[in-house]
């Protein structure tokens, strides 16, 4: 099964259980930085004594996980979605990079504000964010690496994850997490069963998942992902390549 046939196919659990804006994994997109304002080159930002930004991380009031200095004056926002390949692409390509070049220099921060494309989403982001807060980011990256695995998975289980959308809703994303095995892999990071379990029948949470993304969706026309915002201004590109000149041209250099 594809992962266009899976996001098909999960539609309909997730439908059952609430009203969701679907939007597409948007195709690689090289773009452009114009849209960014030059800016003169800012200096590096020292942390705290004994700290690394590259280790700082909070929980916004928007809903986001954030890494790098709070009050860093270039603030890069990616709506991500775990289960779309370009997101995990602009992961691989971005991570060593974006940490150790600008998040560690202060001048850049860098916030995920988890997107709910399909059924798939919602077990992910709630095992994602289910442990401490500085946990999240770490978290996604890896499982990023490993999302081709979880669509392995569900074609070999492709019975278990359509019996899912038969479940209760506190019942159904534990379901379609043992689907693809994503339990196993948040397992194996310190995820315990248990709180794995609580985490997965939080209906509540997905419900605030949901709805944070039908919203930007609206406010925002994201269509897509990944979507990015420099200084809250969208960028054309959704590449690393571009998304890289943007930050220098903003004056992370």
């Amino acid at each position: 099964m594809t992962a266009a046939k899976t996001r098909f196919a999960t539609k309909a659990l997730i439908a059952a259980t609430m009203a969701i804006a679907l939007a597409a994994c948007g195709k690689k997109d090289e773009g452009s930085a114009a849209a960014v304002t030059n800016g003169e080159p800012i200096a590096k930002i020292a942390p705290p004594a004994g700290a690394s930004w590259a280790d700082t991380y909070a929980v916004t009031p928007e809903g986001g996980y954030r890494m790098g200095n709070p009050d860093a004056p270039i603030k890069l926002v990616e709506y991500g979605a775990l289960s779309c390949s370009h997101c995990a692409e602009f992961a691989e390509m971005s991570a060593a990079e974006l940490r150790d070049n600008f998040i560690a220099s202060g001048r850049v921060s860098y916030e995920v504000r988890f997107f709910m494309l399909n059924a798939l989403d919602v077990p992910a982001t709630l095992l994602a964010t289910c442990g401490a807060p500085e946990a999240a980011l770490p978290l996604a990256e890896q499982f990023w690496g490993w999302q081709k695995n979880m669509f392995a998975n569900l074609q070999s289980n492709e019975a278990a994850l359509n019996a899912a959308g038969q479940l209760p809703p506190e019942q159904r994303f534990a379901a379609i997490a043992q689907a693809g095995e994503m339990d196993s892999f948040f397992a194996s990071r310190g995820i315990a069963a248990d709180q794995a379990k609580i985490c997965l029948a939080d209906t509540a949470k997905a419900t605030k998942l949901v709805e944070a993304t039908n919203k930007a969706g609206q406010e925002l026309n994201i269509t897509g992902t990944p979507t990015f915002f420099l200084n809250g201004t969208k960028l054309d590109g959704n590449t690393w390549e571009a998304v890289k000149v943007a930050l220098e041209k903003a004056g992370a250099r």
